[in-house]
Formats: structure tokens, C-alpha cells, sequence
């Protein structure tokens, strides 16, 4: 232990020189303005719990590119549409690498994941292909349109029994598992979870946001890279573990399905087939082990996650603001009628349930910050210099909050929505959940569905409050920070049927 300690200083002192070399070296390296910083550790101290908010407090005095010298890493962080635009559309070639957090680097994930590798290699074109051709794509998209209102009507049921019981819907919790199982069944043909576990449900819920919340933490060995080795704050360790008991359960299902398949059973066609059967064009090398692991690892985190805290942020919001809530409700009567069960086809004449969701987005961008950039090469960017090695961030939840573009951009008002057309799929920077250009979330077109869908049969279905401890209209809306942005304490909703 002592000995450790001794390194440590030393590593501290060799890092602590070499940034004074560099901080001396870069006045005229013609930077973004940005905070000041301060010897070794640059502006670290100007994080705070939630550096999105932090961030965005620094953009509104230094400007919307910004820079930052956090620990011995030079970051840049795009605050406003029109720096959002610069990074991910008119500069996006050199700076589509990826700036991969050490936590990432357990079990080599990132050597493996579709949202870490580097965008020229072979395997990243592969995986990125197979996703976007045969899970995400419309036809495939289209294809599960039944298997997606199965999910959503277990969903119903499911809140249907606990409000027979008069006990407190866990909404992100269901949500998650409605997901989770959707995904499963497109993957692996068979639920993973079930809506009446907690504790099974609750137990994968648990690996997977300890998983994106260890991603997103802030790390010392990202902030001092020449430390990463030493795993100081034992966030690799940690996810490590994580990856350990998640590839238990999904190999699990690939054993299972190579057990099968050597017993000559017939095919499921499924993802998990197509992706056993994949073989690449130039090599006709099929996909590892590791390589499926990591993917699915991606799909489920990623996919699961996102959706679930989208649906609970909305609830959130409908809870503590009633007026919307029966606006939402009146549309769906008007439109939907006595229809029990709603279809992918009625979304669209949901004009106000559009609005509530893009609000959501606006409000809580499911990741803050969207998942670190690189610069390949030094880059100029609105006459500033954007050096090599460079970490870009992208303040998605400071563009939410840009007094210039929204009107009382703290309030949750659906109906600025109503008033302009504005899409959330990239090519509108004002609001941009899931990124942009060909760093853009491939999962998408499956989120925008599976969102819009059970949010509407939940507030169709039935009427909602709070539990009666909670008080009137009282919901805890202080965020849990990490690579997803979800709510700090869980929300608990009794519902009654319609």
C-alpha cells in the first residue's frame, strides 16, 4: 500500500510538470475561451455533481465553444445548436473517433462496442451495418409492430392489477422491463424478465444502471490518463464485475441457441441467427464471442435504459403538471375513442402526446452530454483551434435550456411544440436526444415507437396520482447523473382504470 501511495505521488508530480510545460505551451494555440485553470488539476473543481448544469453554467460567460482543461485533458464543449451543428455535421469527419472513458475499457469492451470503436475499422462498419440493416431498419421495425402491442398490453396488465391491489406503480421499473423484454424477444425469442418480479426484473434493472452510471461518473484515470493503470477510484474494476454477471445471463441464451442449432432444431430467425450466421464480405470471418457480448451489452444498456427513463421523465413531469396531463388524456379520447388498445397508427394523429415527448427530450435528454468525441487531426471550428487528442462534448441539456431558443426554457410546456415543427431524428440541432450524423443512435426508430406507445396506453388506459405520503403534486425531480440522466429517486404513481 505504502508503495502504491509513493507511485502515485510520483505519477501526480510528472503529470503536475508536464501540464505546466503544456498550460505555458498553449497560449497561442488559439483555444476556445474558457474558466481559467488552475495548476494539475485545470478545471476539475468546476464540475460539481452534475457537469451538464456546470457546464452550461460556464458556456453563459465564456461562450457556446468552450474550452476546458480537465485534469491533463483539453476538453471541448459545444453549448448551442449552432456549435452542436459544427461539431456532429460540418466538422463530424474529424471528429467521429470516440473518447473512451477508462471504466469502458473493462473486459475490453471497447474493442468490441459498436459506441467505442473507432469509426474506420472493419469491425465497427460490420456491427454498425448488421444493427442498422437488420434490427433498426423500417422493414425490420415494421416487422415487429405485433410483438410490440404484445409488450405494451402486458404492460396494461400488468398496471391493471397493481391498481385492483391499490398499490404504487414503480414506473420506471415497468417500463424497463417492457423494454428489456421487447428487445429480448427481437434478440433471443424469449423474455428475459417478467413485470410481476421485482426482484428478477429489478436484480438485471440493477446491473444495467450500475453499468451506464460507473460509464458516466466522473473518473480520475479519464482526467489523468497516465493514471488509468492504477484504476484509482476502481470505476474499471467495478464495471468489470458488472460485465461479469451481465455476459453470464446473455451468453447463457447463446449457448442455449448453439446447443439447438447443433441439435438441428429449427431456426428462430431472430437477430441472435443473423448474427450467428454472420459472415463478414472481405474475410468471411463470423462475429467472436467477445465481439457478440459487447454488441448485445450495447443494445440492452443503451436500448432499455434510455426508453424506460424517457417514460418515467414524462410521467414525472404529467404528475406535477396536471393541465397537460388532461390534455393529453382529452386527445387521446377524442382520437382514440373507446378503443381499448392503441395502435403504432393512431401516434400519429396524437399531436399533443408528439409534443409532451419532444418536451421530455427537451427537459431530460436521456444522455446530457451524448457520448464523448475525439478530434482526429486539429480542426478549425468558428476560428477557434480544436487540437488533436481533443475530448467534444456536446451539451444537448444546455441547448434545452438556451433562453434563445425557448421561452422559458425551465417550464415544462408541451405546447411550444404545437407552435413549430421540430423533429428530434438530428437534422433539427435545437433537440437532439439521440446525436446526429453518422454518430447518431442506430436505435432510434425503435425508441421514438416504443416511447410514444406506452406512454399513450398509460395515460389512455388510466387515470394517475401520487401516493398519498407524497403530498399534492410532489415529485422528486433531482437527477441522477451518469452516462443516462434519470431520475434520483424512483417514481412511485397509483393508477385507477379508465
Amino acid at each position: 500500500m505504502e508503495l502504491l501511495l509513493v507511485y502515485a505521488t510520483c505519477a501526480i508530480f510528472v503529470v503536475s510538470c508536464l501540464y505546466l510545460l503544456h498550460l505555458f505551451a498553449a497560449v497561442d494555440r488559439n483555444l476556445p475561451s474558457g474558466p481559467r485553470p488552475l495548476p494539475l488539476v485545470g478545471n476539475l473543481l468546476d464540475l460539481g455533481a452534475h457537469p451538464h448544469r456546470s457546464f452550461a453554467r460556464l458556456a453563459a460567460r465564456h461562450g457556446p465553444l468552450m474550452a476546458l482543461r480537465l485534469g491533463a485533458v483539453t476538453t471541448v464543449v459545444a453549448s448551442s445548436a449552432d456549435a452542436a451543428r459544427d461539431v456532429l455535421q460540418r466538422h463530424d469527419a474529424a471528429l467521429l473517433a470516440r473518447s473512451v472513458p477508462d471504466a469502458a475499457r473493462a473486459r475490453a469492451h471497447d474493442e468490441h462496442s459498436v459506441g467505442w470503436l473507432p469509426p474506420g475499422s472493419p469491425r465497427w462498419r460490420a456491427l454498425r451495418k448488421v444493427c442498422s440493416a437488420e434490427l433498426f431498419a423500417p422493414r425490420r421495425v415494421d416487422a415487429h409492430r405485433s410483438l410490440r402491442c404484445d409488450k405494451v398490453r402486458r404492460l396494461a396488465s400488468h398496471v391493471a392489477r397493481l391498481a385492483r391491489k391499490g398499490v404504487a406503480v414503480d414506473v420506471g421499473r415497468a417500463a424497463f422491463t417492457n423494454v428489456l423484454n421487447l428487445l429480448s424477444c427481437a434478440i433471443f425469442s424469449t423474455d428475459l424478465a417478467d413485470l410481476d418480479d421485482r426482484g428478477a426484473s429489478g436484480a438485471l434493472k440493477g446491473v444495467i444502471e450500475e453499468f451506464t452510471a460507473a460509464v458516466g461518473v466522473p473518473n480520475v484515470s479519464d482526467f489523468f490518463p497516465v493514471l488509468a493503470p492504477l484504476d484509482p477510484q476502481r470505476l474499471r474494476t467495478r464495471v468489470g464485475r458488472v460485465f461479469d454477471r451481465l455476459h453470464a445471463i446473455l451468453d447463457e441464451q447463446i449457448e442455449r441457441r448453439m446447443q439447438e442449432r447443433a441439435a438441428g432444431e429449427p431456426p428462430k430467425n431472430d437477430f441472435l441467427d443473423l448474427l450467428l450466421d454472420y459472415r463478414g464480405a472481405e474475410d468471411g470471418q463470423g462475429f467472436g464471442r467477445q465481439t457478440l457480448l459487447s454488441l448485445l451489452t450495447d443494445l440492452f444498456s443503451a436500448g432499455s435504459d434510455t426508453s424506460a427513463a424517457t417514460v418515467e421523465w414524462a410521467m414525472a413531469e404529467l404528475l406535477q403538471n396536471p393541465s397537460s396531463m388532461a390534455k393529453a388524456q382529452h386527445e387521446l379520447a377524442q382520437v382514440i375513442g373507446s378503443k381499448q388498445e392503441i395502435e403504432e397508427n393512431d401516434i400519429g394523429q396524437l399531436k399533443y402526446l408528439q409534443a409532451i415527448v419532444k418536451e421530455t427530450f427537451r427537459l431530460h435528454p436521456p444522455v446530457p452530454l451524448l457520448l464523448p468525441h475525439q478530434a482526429e487531426t486539429a480542426t478549425e471550428i468558428r476560428g477557434y483551434t480544436v487540437p488533436r487528442g481533443a475530448r467534444v462534448l456536446v451539451n444537448v441539456w444546455a441547448i434545452g435550456q438556451d433562453p434563445e431558443l425557448w421561452s422559458e426554457p425551465e417550464k415544462f410546456m408541451p405546447e411550444r411544440f404545437l407552435e413549430k415543427e421540430m423533429d428530434f431524428r438530428g437534422k433539427d440541432f435545437e433537440l437532439l436526444p439521440f446525436g446526429s450524423g453518422r454518430r447518431i443512435c442506430p436505435g432510434m426508430p425503435l425508441a421514438d415507437r416504443m416511447v410514444h406507445l406506452m406512454l399513450a396506453t398509460l395515460l389512455h388506459r388510466f387515470e394517475w396520482r401520487l401516493p398519498a405520503d407524497a403530498g399534492k403534486n410532489r415529485v422528486d425531480m433531482s437527477e441522477n447523473f451518469g452516462m443516462i440522466l434519470g431520475l434520483a429517486t424512483p417514481l412511485q404513481a397509483i393508477a385507477k382504470p379508465i
